[in-house]
């Protein structure tokens, strides 16, 4: 068996078809969200989450393969390779291990052992390791004094065999390993104030816990403290403990003239080599550590706010609000069109409210408003407190809704939104994309980098590759979950589809413009640089509505079109039963059926024949309209109206490490503890909690001067 697909059945307790299958695969160019829809028998029904994490993993050790081949021929090309050493990297099962390996054969600057060996020292450092009982050190040093080469005294020659002894110990693989993992278990992560001055980071001016238990989060504010100057850091542990172990390995159980020489080098190389490059491993380790932990915080978070419920039906008026520029109004038809803009000026003392209310109760009645949406940035407090007073004067049903506006102003300034309203300036189309997200959550935050969607913690101190690659991936699954209307998507959301790049998204976008709608995913194919392979990845992704084939509306693919059709006719119906919704025994005629059999028939797995039902009785429908919907507000709140005791409903803002914050409708979220979340223990809050849920929670204790509000989610009815 392949090494890795043995290393990768362990880690991620699979069996050796589902790991061969998903490499081949992988290899052959398929996508994650295509292989995890659409070839469940292959892979045994692994999920986008686990694909994911498998792709990287035999990424990672693909290239620590590569990495063993190159270390093998750059020390083979030295001459130095030895059965021993080749066994050794071949075992290696990290890149760490293999740069230990490594590190002796790398080609160095001159180092002070490596001028010491210049100078001929090399044969009095061996035989200073050598520990003999009949070598006298000062005395043999004598034969190694030349002037001519910068040996002038005994000491000196001493000296630099010290030298050369301290970095071999320094470059010893199973030294680095052992010391490493000491320091790893007995080292605390400590930080203190390098300036006299206040900061958010004053937690951390007397700071010491040790480093295998420090909070990731705790980790990424440290850095961040450190890297703006208001903290120094370190690890800190008992020398005492590696220089015994370094000790016990170099020095001879009886000691001999020469063993204080072998000593002292152990303890130079430990304090000079070692242990500053060991401390910047581990710190480096921490922080990728923590990065990931992070990175997988703002993807779940990520996927929550993607996957929030779409307002659907509904004629929205956006309000990006401002102070001194005023709030900037759009509003848009159910479809996204916008139907009007304008600026209103409403939140200072000095502007006149019932004007701006007079301009927006005129838009409402123009246009058929029955929504409002609010960015909750600078000045939307104001302008919530405005729009509640206007809902109470007027006859028409409208509400409100205050929705995070992060990334708006990015959207607003960028390529795309210039494109696509060329005729506003960059405030208005703010407004405009305040409205849409209310629409469609998924739809208008694709247009957004993810990493400018403020739903992560720390995002600007990860590797920011990384976070890309991570969040792109996230975008890609909750894209390719919902599915898309072909004949409406924009071209930034066909680019999320699988197999579909930003180029092909224009081109089908330039087909839908040249030759009208498409009426079947056939036509795919007639689109330019849109190939059979690529047609393979996203045709079960695209939705056409109202097209010549029904099952065009639905997420069962092409190539299984036949077998549904099959199905269809052995359960008792026809592809016109699909299109006017009359498959409501559908599920039961299915349960009472022979799936082994159903499966030899169709020539297809039973996975795949569960998703064609679960395909034909979901026909046109969004899965996220089974998720409980935005809470729509008509009147505000406070945060001086809040009591403790108080029982709310909110919508879960963002999640973390520590806790949770809930939107609870008084413009300032509150914090629900990880220790409030519920009564049994959570390792995390994303064990419970997601992005955009609808939650029940009571005000523990509010803080107006610090506009800090504590929640509770246990026992509240």
């Amino acid at each position: 068996m392949d090494l890795i697909v043995k290393i990768l059945m362990e880690e991620f307790s699979l069996k050796e078809f589902q790991v061969v299958n998903t490499i081949r695969l992988i290899d052959e160019g398929n996508t994650i969200p295509f292989i995890a829809r659409y070839r469940k028998e292959v892979t045994g029904e692994l999920s986008d989450e686990i694909l994911r994490n498998l792709s990287e993993r035999l990424e990672y050790l693909r290239n620590l393969e590569a990495k063993k081949e190159e270390v093998t021929r750059l020390i083979d090309e030295q001459e130095k390779l030895t059965s021993e050493l080749q066994a050794a990297i071949t075992a290696a099962k990290t890149m760490t291990e293999l740069e230990d390996i490594y590190r002796p054969y790398r080609p160095k600057r001159r180092t002070r052992a490596i001028i010491a060996k210049e100078k001929g020292l090399e044969p009095l450092a061996v035989l200073l390791m050598e520990q003999n009982p009949d070598t006298n050190p000062e005395s043999a040093a004598l034969d190694y004094i030349d002037v001519e080469k910068g040996v002038e005294t005994t000491e000196e020659a001493l000296a630099g065999a010290m030298d050369i002894i301290a970095e071999q110990i320094s470059d010893d693989a199973d030294y680095r390993k052992r010391i490493r993992e000491l320091t790893w278990r007995n080292s605390n992560l400590v930080s203190k104030a390098a300036k006299d001055e206040d900061s958010v980071y004053s937690q951390y001016y007397e700071f010491a816990e040790a480093v295998s238990k420090v909070a990731n989060h705790r980790i990424l504010a440290i850095n961040r403290g450190e890297k703006e100057g208001f903290l120094s850091v370190k690890l800190e542990l008992s020398e005492e403990l590696i220089l015994d172990y370094l000790t016990k390995k170099v020095c001879k159980k009886n000691p001999t003239p020469a063993t204080e020489y072998v000593r002292l080098a152990a303890e130079d190389g430990y304090k000079r080599l070692i242990a500053p490059s060991i401390e910047t491993e581990i710190r480096n380790l921490l922080t990728e550590q923590a990065g990931e932990a992070a990175i997988k915080v703002f993807a779940k978070n990520l996927s929550g706010l993607l996957l929030q419920p779409p307002v659907k039906g509904r004629t929205v008026l956006g309000l990006d609000p401002g102070y001194r520029t005023g709030c900037k109004v759009a509003v848009v038809d159910e479809t996204g069109k916008v139907l009007d803009t304008g600026i209103v000026y409403c939140t200072l003392p000095n502007h006149d409210t019932e004007k701006s209310k007079a301009i927006l109760k005129r838009l409402i009645k123009k246009h058929g408003v029955n929504l409002i949406s609010i960015g909750n940035g600078t000045a939307s407090k104001e302008t919530e407190k405005v729009v509640a007073e206007l809902i109470k004067e007027i006859e028409e049903k409208v509400y409100y809704m205050v929705v995070s506006e992060a990334g708006a102003s990015v959207y607003s300034a960028s390529k795309l939104a210039t494109e696509e309203f060329p005729e506003f300036d960059v405030a208005l189309r703010s407004a405009v994309s305040i409205a849409r997200r209310l629409q469609d959550p998924l739809a208008e935050l694709v247009k957004i980098d993810p990493k400018a969607i403020g739903v992560g913690q720390y995002q600007h101190d990860m590797n920011q590759k990384r976070l890309g690659e991570a969040l792109g991936g996230v975008v890609e699954d909750c894209v390719n979950s919902v599915g898309v209307d072909l004949n409406t998507a924009s071209p930034s959301l066909l680019s999320y589809i699988s197999g579909i790049n930003a180029s092909v998204a224009k081109n089908i976008a330039v087909y839908r413009e040249e030759n009208g709608k498409f009426k079947n995913r056939k036509q795919l194919l007639k689109v330019a640089k849109l190939g059979q392979k690529a047609f393979e990845q996203c045709a079960g992704f695209l939705r056409i509505t109202d097209g010549d084939n029904v099952l065009d509306n639905t997420s069962v693919h092409p190539e299984s079109y036949d077998a549904a059709k099959a199905l269809l006719e052995i359960l008792g119906y026809t592809t016109d039963d699909v299109a006017n919704g009359t498959l409501t025994d559908l599920k039961n005629r299915f349960q009472k059926e022979d799936h082994e059999k159903l499966s030899g028939m169709l020539g297809i797995g039973i996975p795949t024949i569960r998703d064609i039902v679960d395909s034909l009785l979901k026909k046109g429908r969004d899965p996220r309209e089974e998720l409980p919907q935005p809470v729509l507000m008509s009147d505000v709140m406070d945060l001086k109206d809040l009591k403790p005791d108080m029982v709310l409903t909110g919508t879960v803002r963002n999640v973390i490490d520590f806790g949770a914050f809930v939107d609870i409708g008084v413009h300032q979220d509150g914090l629900v503890h990880v220790s409030q979340i519920c009564n049994r223990y959570i390792k995390h809050p994303m064990d419970v909690l997601s992005v955009g849920d609808i939650v029940k929670v009571k005000v523990l204790e509010v803080d107006v001067a610090k506009k800090r509000i504590s929640l509770t989610m246990k026992d509240v009815n």
